[in-house]
């Protein structure tokens, strides 16, 4: 490992050595890596910035599709379109990744362990997404162990304008969206409604099983007004209903009478100032998030006897005031307050051979006070540096203390940029988990991670090609396990390490390329696991990203990507004890053209899993085979 970092910092130094400067780096912009507006040259921490654009040339429907190629991530759906997805960054638990829809906690506060299910996020209101990992507990408390996910959405600006797209192919999948954004004056907007559905494939893998459709109907809203050149308001309001079917768990197989349904709503209003001629920026957040779920499986002739009924709520409420002060031209300082109410309830009932069975889960709450300071320094215009520190007080648990610093050096004249970052960051106990009646433990500390990283970015041909290298190690102590009476406790450890590599060729004569590497080993390094050198279960060592395309004259776009991961395990849960299995490793080969037929209309096709290659994400649960899509998409 060693050798290789040395040889790559040996070929970025003395090959591209007359590189004049970076260029496509400085025109970069990313919000949540600082929660400020800064250019991508001068953050040390390991981010990744998906366009609209970018979306719309691989023609992607969901979230889900989109994170699949990003370093560092894997993606687990189990069983195919709109069914539970987890998300695991450098190889960290699911609910160790804080996600942010326009700076605002989505993380579900009805959720056992606050995780985030991404099978619902379709893409028509979305202007951008930020990755960034590694731990940022300093500027975002809790669930940033790992790193955060932030969806910025769209905001209306110029003439009005009206788009409708429409798409349909394999499984009767169909999608369509209406949405129209500008300004008027002071006041600019951005609406859309967007409708997914499909007949989908059977959850639980198998032949003849029936399969498990899914619906998904979104309502985004966003209005702004400007009352001067000094102090705007923004109010944005999100809704998702969803709704499917799905199966049962690996032993019991399919289930025709097994449904969910979903109900999300975000409400978020914020006002931005600016004083001192622009020396000061400070902005003041109010957000709503409420979440409720019921899964219900009735009675059928395939298991005789057994039916359930589950219902979950989840409401936060979350306050932030923010303040950027600029001083002189060296430094950037950000103060910052924020608090967080989470609330939740839940109900279970069923019926088995064993008996019925019935647990009421009251509505409990936590709260959860932060400040944050954080220090932007910028040296010769050569050295810049991240340095934070955050204090968060919670009313069941007591008070936590993280911290970050992030340093990154950049070379003009030969296009180098070193970086490195090295943090702390903390998940607070979920509600249930503080306070289930039968299983929950009111003693319970929050799960703590420390992490660092170093790596180098070198670009060259006046920025249109770049490579990127990073090495990362983080260590996560006082994990949530079980005891003996199944109650939660904090006994578990857990190491992660690997690296993420990647190159990138923009735009040459209307062809892009770009490619990433991530090895990433995973283990559970408790001191009761016998077993430390095993891979944690559904994230693979190796996984490997290619993406060409090419555009012709701005009306031909023609994508092509290939997505292969290694090997994974998962445990067996259908006999006892659970036996460790090997998930093979694959490729998923996609296909995405368009044509502009005229400025205003826009053809689109797609195939996806070309090579209709078999393969399992998680144990025994089905996932899509080749299919085949068509749209088209008009803009006025």
């Amino acid at each position: 490992m060693k050798k290789f970092l040395i040889l790559m910092l040996f070929v970025s130094f003395v090959t591209f050595a007359q590189q004049k400067e970076i260029t496509h780096k400085l025109k970069e912009i990313v919000v949540t890596a600082n929660k400020y507006a800064t250019p991508v040259s001068r953050v040390a921490s390991s981010v990744t910035i998906i366009t609209a654009a970018e979306i719309e040339m691989k023609q992607k429907s969901t979230v889900v599709e989109v994170l699949r190629d990003v370093p560092g991530l894997a993606v687990v759906e189990q069983g195919g379109p709109g069914k539970l997805t987890s998300v695991f960054m450098r190889g960290a638990n699911s609910n160790f990744v804080l996600v942010l829809i326009d700076g605002v906690e989505v993380n579900n506060p009805a959720s056992p362990n606050n995780g985030f299910d991404f099978s619902t996020l379709q893409i028509s209101d979305i202007e951008k997404i930020e990755i960034v990992r590694g731990p940022q507990s300093t500027l975002y408390g809790s669930e940033a162990i790992a790193g955060v996910i932030n969806i910025i959405t769209k905001k209306g600006s110029g003439k009005p304008s009206f788009t409708f797209s429409g798409e349909g192919g394999s499984h009767a999948f169909l999608k369509g969206s209406v949405s129209s954004a500008g300004s008027l004056g002071k006041f600019n907007y951005a609406v859309n409604f967007s409708r997914l559905q499909t007949e989908g494939i059977s959850a639980i893998k198998g032949d003849n099983f029936e399969n498990d459709g899914y619906a998904n109907n979104s309502i985004f809203a966003k209005l702004g007004y400007d009352f001067s050149g000094n102090l705007n308001f923004n109010l944005m309001y999100k809704q998702i209903d969803a709704a499917g079917d799905i199966d049962q768990a690996q032993k019991n197989g399919d289930d025709p009478n097994y449904t969910f349904d979903s109900k999300t709503r975000l409400i978020n209003g914020k006002i931005n100032g600016s004083f001192l001629n622009g020396k000061l920026q400070s902005s003041i957040r109010t957000s709503y998030f409420t979440f409720s779920g019921n899964t219900n499986d009735k009675e059928d002739a395939a298991h005789p006897g057994i039916k359930s009924d589950s219902k979950f709520d989840g409401r936060r409420l979350s306050l932030d005031f923010q303040n950027n002060l600029v001083i002189g031209k060296s430094n950037i300082f950000t103060l910052g307050f924020d608090y967080r109410s989470d609330k939740a309830s839940s109900s279970y009932y069923s019926e088995s051979s064993f008996g019925s069975y019935q647990s009421e889960f009251p509505e409990e709450s936590i709260g959860t006070f932060g400040v944050y300071l954080q220090d932007q320094v910028n040296y010769a215009g050569n050295f810049f540096a991240s340095v934070g520190i955050r204090y968060d007080n919670n009313n069941k648990f007591g008070s936590v203390f993280t911290y970050r610093i992030a340093p990154a050096y950049l070379i003009r004249h030969s296009g180098t940029k070193l970086k490195a970052s090295f943090g702390t960051g903390f998940k607070a106990p979920s509600v249930m988990n503080l306070f289930d009646p039968v299983y929950g433990n009111p003693d319970l500390s929050p799960e703590k991670s420390s992490g660092w990283e170093a790596g180098i970015e070198q670009s060259f041909l006046k920025g249109n090609l770049q490579f990127g290298l990073t090495y990362f190690n983080f260590k996560i102590t006082d994990m949530i396990g079980f005891d003996s009476n199944f109650k939660p406790v904090n006994i578990n450890k857990a190491e992660s390490k690997g690296i993420e590599a990647g190159l990138t060729l923009q735009n040459i004569s209307g062809f892009s390329f770009n490619t990433t590497y991530t090895y990433n080993k995973v283990n559970d390094v408790s001191e009761s696991n016998p077993n430390k050198e095993d891979q944690l279960i559904r994230r693979p060592e190796h996984k490997l990203v290619v993406n060409a395309n090419y555009n012709y004259n701005g009306k031909l776009n023609i994508n092509l990507s290939a997505n292969m991961n290694g090997k994974r395990y998962d445990n067996d849960y259908s006999v006892w004890p659970a036996k460790r299995v090997v998930l093979d490793s694959y490729t998923l080969l996609n296909l995405a053209v368009s044509y502009k037929i005229f400025d205003y209309l826009t053809v689109t096709g797609k195939v996806e899993n070309l090579l209709d290659t078999e393969y399992e994400e998680v144990l025994y649960y089905g996932t899509l085979g080749r299919s085949f899509y068509g749209g088209l998409k008009l803009e006025l």
